[in-house]
């Protein structure tokens, strides 16, 4: 499932083509992704001014001027990619329609936004803009870890007593919002934890630590487009890269990259989900 950083690039390649912009025509190809579709959403869509193009989570959320925001989670396998360009910064020509092209805005400029989603795992949802914070898929969501409420007091605090393991409790959105598997084993692997260790009982320095590590991979993360597994495509269609600079996940039994480290990196399941560190370079 795209994470923070895939997230945000899709936004980035949406903003310039979006923002600002009229959704000319919305056309909506069937009634449900993983739940059913607003009603009348292509209406409600088409003639609307996107205002702003956010993004909360692993949410777009674009602010619409009819007062509503759309709501957009790409799923496990769900694209958002952009034909035709009026800006000039690529070409591509507008595609044949293809089979999973669920939701297409076409936008006033010449653009043309196709959600496409092989597994329909992704959701959209319109809801009033004023009152998107409660929103039942918004409002349990903690702090952005790129934000200025994620801090050390925050996540020491969030970790006080806790006896989860700090990888389970990274991946908790309502302690930190967007981190998947991904970040928070490459995060960890930075700042040598180990994923196994209760929150709780990590020393208030070594979580204060940890907080610039989250923030140095996302940012790295987001740079490089994302990290392209199976399904992640930036709005241009390109790959992420992010991928190639791994420090541990999908590296089982490859040699530890910290210097002089004999270690082999290992993989074990926690909920789960595959979690990659190093046993020497991690305590």
């Amino acid at each position: 499932m795209p994470e923070l950083p895939e997230v945000e690039t899709v936004r980035r390649g949406l903003e310039p083509v979006m923002a600002g912009e009229v959704i000319a025509r919305a056309e909506v190809n069937r009634p449900d992704l993983r739940w059913p579709l607003p009603e009348r959403m292509a209406e409600r869509l088409t003639g609307q001014r996107v205002l702003r193009l956010g993004r909360r989570s692993k949410y777009i959320l674009a602010d619409l001027e009819s007062g509503e925001t759309l709501i957009v989670h790409l799923g496990m396998s769900g694209r958002m990619l952009i034909s035709g360009d009026p800006l000039g910064r690529f070409h591509h020509d507008h595609p044949a329609p293809e089979k999973h092209d669920h939701v297409v805005l076409h936008m006033a400029g010449g653009a043309r936004i196709t959600f496409n989603d092989a597994r329909r795992f992704g959701h959209m949802d319109l809801a009033p803009t004023e009152a998107l914070d409660t929103h039942w898929l918004i409002r349990d969501l903690g702090p952005e870890p790129l934000g200025n409420h994620f801090d050390a007091a925050y996540l020491t605090a969030a970790f006080k007593g806790r006896r989860t393991p700090v990888k389970s409790a990274l991946l908790d959105q309502r302690i930190v919002a967007g981190l998947g598997n991904i970040y928070v084993s490459e995060a960890l692997f930075r700042a040598g934890i180990h994923p196994r260790r209760h929150a709780g009982r990590i020393a208030p320095a070594r979580v204060a630590a940890l907080v610039p590590v989250i923030r140095d991979v996302l940012r790295e993360a987001i740079e490089a487009g994302g990290s392209s597994l199976r399904d992640h495509r930036q709005a241009t269609g390109e790959l992420g890269y992010f991928q190639h600079t791994f420090r541990v996940y999908d590296r089982e039994g490859a040699p530890c990259t910290t210097p002089d480290c004999p270690g082999t990196i290992r993989r074990i399941v926690q909920s789960g989900r595959s979690t990659f560190y190093c046993p020497l370079c991690q305590r």
